[in-house]
C-alpha cells in the first residue's frame, strides 16, 4: 500500500486554518467532546515506524478527507503494513483528550488498527487482548504522552464521556475507543 498524499487544496486549507484561533465548544459530532474545538488536530509519533504526524483533520464541522486518509495510514498495523479506516469518533476522542491535557507533547501511538492475525498473535501472548478487539475495526488506540501519567490521560479521555477508556499502568499506556462508555484498569 502506498502512503496517501494530501492534495494542494487540502494542504492550503489546513495551512490557512493554522492561523485561526480555535475556541473550544461542545462538539456536536459525537457526544460532548469538550475541548475538541473548531479545529481538530492530532500530533503523534510512532517509535515502531519512526513516523510522525501533526495534522489538522477537521475544520468547523468538516473532516478533511486527505488528512483522515493520512491518519488511517499512520495508524496502520505496522506488523503487516495494512491500513484500515479509523473511526472518526476515535480521532475526536483522541483530539479532545489531548487538548484537555494541555501539553505540546505528541501522543506516542502504540497500537491503532490491528489486523485479525496481529490481534490473534497478541492475544496468544497476553490475556489483556480482547478476542473481538475494537482495534480490528479501527475503533481504538493505545497511547501515551511524555510528561503525563496513565491516570491523567485516562481522566482526560473519560471526561469526554464518549467511549471506553482503559488504564494499563504496568505497561504505561491508555486505551481509548469509541465503543460503549466504560472504564477499566488501574
Amino acid at each position: 500500500m502506498t502512503k496517501p498524499t494530501m492534495t494542494r487544496r487540502a494542504l492550503l486549507g489546513a495551512f490557512a486554518a493554522t492561523t485561526v484561533t480555535a475556541a473550544p465548544y461542545a462538539a456536536n459530532a459525537f457526544g460532548i467532546l469538550r475541548g475538541a474545538g473548531d479545529i481538530r488536530k492530532l500530533n503523534m509519533y510512532s517509535a515502531r515506524t519512526g513516523e510522525t504526524l501533526d495534522m489538522i483533520y477537521w475544520i468547523e464541522g468538516e473532516y478533511i478527507r486527505p488528512a483522515v486518509q493520512e491518519i488511517n495510514y499512520f495508524m496502520r498495523d505496522w506488523r503487516v503494513d495494512e491500513a484500515h479506516t479509523i473511526d472518526p469518533r476515535t480521532l475526536d476522542i483522541m483530539a479532545a483528550s489531548h487538548n484537555l491535557l494541555d501539553t505540546p507533547q505528541p501522543y506516542l501511538l502504540l497500537s491503532g488498527y490491528r489486523s485479525p492475525s496481529t490481534n490473534a498473535m497478541l492475544r496468544a501472548r497476553s490475556s489483556g487482548v480482547a478476542r473481538n478487539s475494537l482495534h480490528m475495526q479501527g475503533q481504538a488506540a493505545d497511547l501515551r504522552i511524555e510528561g503525563r501519567s496513565v491516570s491523567q490521560v485516562a481522566r482526560a479521555a473519560q471526561s469526554c464521556s464518549a467511549g471506553g477508556v482503559g488504564r494499563y499502568s504496568g505497561s504505561n499506556f491508555t486505551h481509548m475507543d469509541c465503543g460503549p462508555v466504560r472504564s477499566w484498569g488501574r
